[in-house]
């Protein structure tokens, strides 16, 4: 009897160590699995984390996306394709003086100043009417944005009308609020709507900030750069009248100073 149940002890002690091997033997193909399933997870959270870098890096910028954009909404008082014609001065003014400027250029911040007072004198006048035609390229030179911003506001004034933009035109290019070129001020929208607290017609004016903060004009102004592009004129202030280019007296570059611009514009009213 003794001999039977020391048999069957032993009998049973087997099954149960073969139970409990079984049972460890399942815990560790389930370990194994979760193992292999975290690290499943785990390569697919870095590949989809190197994804979306990828597509975050070959993602077009702000205003690349301006420039590509296929919508343009164009400021009031312009025309032609886009609404990149921009022309300041009354209807029955025979000739039109084309005006090419960048808004961070420092020269055309000079030419304001010492010619900008004569020509609106002159458009007032109906003399002659004025093209304008701007350009960003500066930025390209430090991956800057204040080019484009400015323009983008300069649109958000004309918006508004002829005469705000042609006073914001000359704030921001005035000796006070003219920046150096290497300043990439003209990119901080508070920058731009600041200088406008100086402009009757943009002060407050609620829809003016509106589409200078939302960029409402942004594309519009990529297309005015393109026009600028496309064009022959290889740098700012550049003036054009009856296809010829008005320069100072023997000199190949617009006339810096006012009676420089007098005698100059005087002849290609003339010719």
């Amino acid at each position: 009897m003794s001999a039977r149940n020391s048999s069957t002890n032993k009998a049973a002690a087997r099954e149960r160590l073969r139970e409990e091997r079984e049972r460890q033997a399942k815990k560790d193909r389930t370990r194994r699995q979760l193992v292999v399933a975290g690290s499943t997870v785990a390569i697919l959270a870095i590949a989809g984390g190197v994804g979306f870098g990828v597509a975050q890096a070959n993602k077009p910028s702000h205003w690349e996306a301006a420039k590509d954009a296929k919508t343009v909404t164009a400021p009031k008082h312009t025309s032609g394709e886009n609404g990149t014609t921009v022309v300041i001065g009354k209807p029955e003014a025979k000739k039109t003086l084309e005006l090419y400027e960048d808004s961070r250029c420092p020269i055309c911040a000079t030419f304001e100043q010492q010619v900008g007072g004569t020509i609106q004198k002159d458009v007032d006048a109906g003399k002659y009417k004025i093209q304008y035609v701007g350009a960003t390229f500066i930025d390209n030179s430090d991956n800057g944005e204040g080019s484009k911003n400015a323009l983008s506001a300069l649109g958000a004034a004309l918006d508004v009308s002829p005469e705000a933009f042609s006073a914001y035109k000359t704030a921001l290019y005035s000796e006070r609020n003219h920046p150096a070129e290497s300043e990439d001020k003209f990119a901080d929208d508070g920058v731009l709507l600041k200088i406008a607290d100086s402009v009757d017609g943009l002060k407050g004016n609620a829809a003016f900030e509106k589409n200078v903060k939302d960029g409402t004009f942004d594309a519009w102004a990529m297309k005015m750069s393109a026009t600028f592009d496309s064009s022959s004129v290889q740098g700012t202030p550049t003036l054009r009248m009856d296809g010829r280019t008005v320069t100072g007296a023997g000199s190949e570059n617009a006339p810096l100073t006012a009676a420089e611009f007098t005698q100059a514009i005087t002849k290609a009213l003339a010719g």
